[in-house]
């Protein structure tokens, strides 16, 4: 931070891609544009972005720069409409949104249920879920032999280990994932985002109810005996469902993107596939540090307000503005990562990376996802050794989102199954 500062006019404007087309491409272009810039959303939307690593370290880390949403003053001031589909991920009554002693009044009970010990309960059962869906991929190979590994095992995957743990019937999986898909893709209608906020409302009121009446070894059972324990640490109804639909959101979007990002590395970098083929864990380890560092699953995530006009780099960024986070922009910073930041390495010696954010809301989750990944990898090329892609890796689509960092489809041949 400095206190020389720069015309407002002066900082360059770049329209964020809604699509995710070029993902790190555009990065390198906003980063050339200088360590702050100003992002131009879909709707005219506008938001800074802090392109260098460590300045955005430093700005989530500050306490002038919050989350809560009601301090927007574009949305105090109504330039952002109600059906603005970005909102879905702004405008949330949760501890994401919450700062100071609110935010650590939300995190608190969230942090005494969402254990690692709750997480860690679920290993076996997540290594029955991988292993049943490797004994099934065979089976969903299309015409030409193909397989598509988002769709048939990094889809619904990480879904359903999210919602045993949370307590979501199973009948209602598919709804829930069609419902988060809506929320992230850019090419949702405002009709659309409306129609997915109320049937997510609906579903989380009748969870509430069925889990009151019979509750259960689940997050959402867990939660709710808390509320009325300590009148000053209570849920609302709201503030539970905002809760649970950020956690179904991220456990779900970020394992899926992880597991197809590191997939989709091993099977375009063979010589770092060669090096993990008879690796240990702590090999597998490291390809999963540096899938989040290198292809991070989130893109960009909205957003911090400060609460005062602070300088960043030269640059006054006015109260209430609000800041859009470039996490897998910032995960190449060749200022951090040195010129081969673009690399692929899993011998990387700096593994330190902001997949997950940093500071006071840093993510909740970032156990269950490792787990996840942990689980679901090593088995899939152990099982698989000859896997390779069925197209060209240049031909996969991105997901199109500001948000989520991976592609649509991931189709392979599996190949010869390993005997043993």
């Amino acid at each position: 931070m400095t206190d020389t500062t720069l015309d407002q006019s002066a900082v360059p404007l770049f329209a964020i891609d809604p699509l995710g087309t070029d993902r790190h491409g555009e990065a390198a272009l906003m980063r050339d544009l200088g360590p702050v810039v100003r992002a131009v959303l879909p709707g005219g939307v506008r938001m800074w972005v802090v392109t260098d690593y460590t300045l955005l370290a430093e700005l989530t880390a500050d306490p002038r720069v919050g989350r809560d949403w009601r301090t927007w003053e574009a949305l105090r001031r109504g330039e952002i409409p109600d059906d603005w589909p970005l909102l879905g991920m702004i405008r949330l009554n949760n501890l994401m949104a919450r700062d100071g002693a609110e935010h650590r009044r939300l995190r608190r009970p969230l942090t005494r249920t969402f254990t690692r010990t709750r997480v860690e309960r679920m290993a076996p059962r997540i290594d029955e879920i991988v292993t049943t869906m490797l004994d099934d991929l065979p089976r969903q190979a299309a015409a030409d032999g193909t397989v598509d590994l988002r769709r048939h095992y990094a889809y619904p995957f990480p879904m359903q280990v999210i919602c045993e743990l949370i307590g979501v019937p199973q009948a209602w999986w598919a709804r829930f994932r069609a419902l988060i898909d809506t929320v992230i893709r850019a090419d949702t209608t405002a009709e659309q985002f409306l129609a997915a906020q109320q049937e997510r409302h609906e579903l989380f009121k009748r969870l509430f109810a069925m889990r009151r009446a019979e509750p259960a070894d689940d997050l959402t059972s867990a939660l709710l005996a808390t509320v009325g324990e300590d009148a000053g640490e209570a849920f609302t109804d709201e503030e539970l469902e905002d809760t649970l639909w950020t956690l179904i959101g991220a456990g779900h979007e970020t394992s899926i993107s992880l597991i197809v990002n590191a997939t989709r590395a091993l099977l375009t970098h063979p010589e770092q596939r060669a090096m993990v083929r008879d690796g240990d864990s702590a090999t597998w380890g490291q390809v999963v540090e540096e899938t989040l560092r290198w292809d991070s699953p989130v893109g960009n995530f909205p957003a911090r307000f400060p609460t005062e006009d602070i300088t960043v780099a030269g640059v006054t960024i006015p109260r209430g503005d609000a800041i859009l986070a470039p996490w897998s922009g910032v995960n190449r910073d060749p200022g951090q990562y040195g010129e081969s930041a673009d690399r692929f390495d899993i011998t990387r010696p700096v593994k330190r990376h902001l997949a997950f954010g940093s500071g006071p809301h840093v993510c909740i989750g970032p156990a269950l996802a490792r787990l996840e990944a942990m689980a679901a990898l090593p088995p899939l090329f152990a099982r698989y050794p000859h896997m390779r892609l069925a197209v060209d890796a240049a031909d996969l689509a991105p997901v199109p989102s500001i948000f989520s960092n991976s592609v649509t489809g991931l189709p392979v041949h599996l190949g010869p199954r390993n005997p043993d």
